[in-house]
């Protein structure tokens, strides 16, 4: 509802990523086990504090005329929406999202040594992927007291990775960006899912 409410300003307190197959929904079933409502999903595990950064951009081309100084008319030309975020944790799933597809093998019976190969020119690695975020009143439960949101993008891929920097003072970060693509079929770019009351009608 319009107006000043207080209890409709919203926090991400604790959130989640999550990569799947293309073309998999988000799930819109909220329990109190959030593994079992994402199943199917991987969880891309520890982010930075900075959390995920969403990012819509639309650009529009002016209908200029003779008869006026401002345009009299626009035309969508371009969407762009991307999240970007940095992932804490390498491993098997991490690695070769951030690389952009391929899998780590095991080099030899085991011997605890594993490979990963960059390809020598880039590939489309088209994935799904899920964002939940929670946030939780002081001192409640997430279950009880708290409201979730959940975005899905679910066609689209990395289309920037930012430095790696390995240095003695801090951890060494996956800094991504994925840009939603469209789905053949589909007029939904993304989807959000609220368990929210703030949008139950008045």
């Amino acid at each position: 509802m319009a107006g000043t409410n207080s209890s409709e300003i919203r926090i991400a307190g604790v959130g989640r990523l999550y990569v799947a197959d293309a073309g998999t929904d988000i799930p819109a079933t909220f329990s109190n086990d959030t593994a079992t409502d994402w199943a199917g999903w991987t969880n891309l595990g520890f982010t930075t504090g900075e959390g995920v950064t969403f990012s819509k951009k639309d650009k529009l081309e002016p209908v200029d005329v003779w008869q006026a100084v401002s345009p009299v008319h626009f035309v969508y030309s371009d969407r762009d929406l991307t999240l970007k975020f940095s992932l804490l944790q390498f491993n098997e799933d991490t690695l070769p999202f951030f690389m952009g597809g391929n899998d780590v093998v095991a080099e030899g019976a085991a011997t605890g040594v594993y490979r990963y190969d960059v390809a020598d020119r880039p590939y489309a690695d088209v994935r799904a992927l899920g964002l939940e975020f929670t946030d939780v009143r002081a001192g409640g439960d997430p279950a009880t007291n708290g409201v979730t949101y959940r975005f899905g993008i679910p066609r689209g891929q990395v289309t920037a990775a930012d430095d790696i920097k390995l240095a003695r003072k801090s951890a060494a970060q996956l800094g991504i960006t994925f840009t939603a693509m469209a789905t053949p079929g589909k007029s939904a770019l993304a989807s959000f899912l609220m368990k929210d009351p703030s949008y139950a009608a008045s």
